[in-house]
């Protein structure tokens, strides 16, 4: 039986990481900090440090509630007075809207 280190052979393909992310239907595209958080005007919103470094959207859907999307997902809404994010029960499920 061989160690790993014995049968490695590195990849012929470079990562390239992820590909630019554009948010045209979003009011803003903001960089999350490093440690977690939307800066928007003089406000921060503890986000997230898994999304370090990374764009998000942000679109307002209502007076001063904001929808935080990351690629094709929603992932929640904040208030800019409460400061405070409200993720979706799952951002990555089905996206289905109730019927009237």
């Amino acid at each position: 039986m061989k160690y790993p280190a014995e049968v490695y052979q590195p990849s012929q393909r470079g990562y390239t990481g992820l590909p630019d992310i554009d948010y045209p239907l979003h009011d803003k595209t903001i960089v999350v900090t490093r440690c977690g958080r939307i800066c928007l005007g003089k406000k921060k919103i503890n986000f997230s440090t898994v999304f370090a470094g990374q764009a998000v959207g942000i679109k307002e859907v209502h007076d001063d509630i904001w929808l935080v999307s990351f690629m094709d997902y929603d992932l929640g809404y904040f208030d800019l007075e409460t400061r405070v994010l409200e993720p979706l029960e799952n951002p990555f499920g089905p996206k289905v809207l109730p019927m009237s």
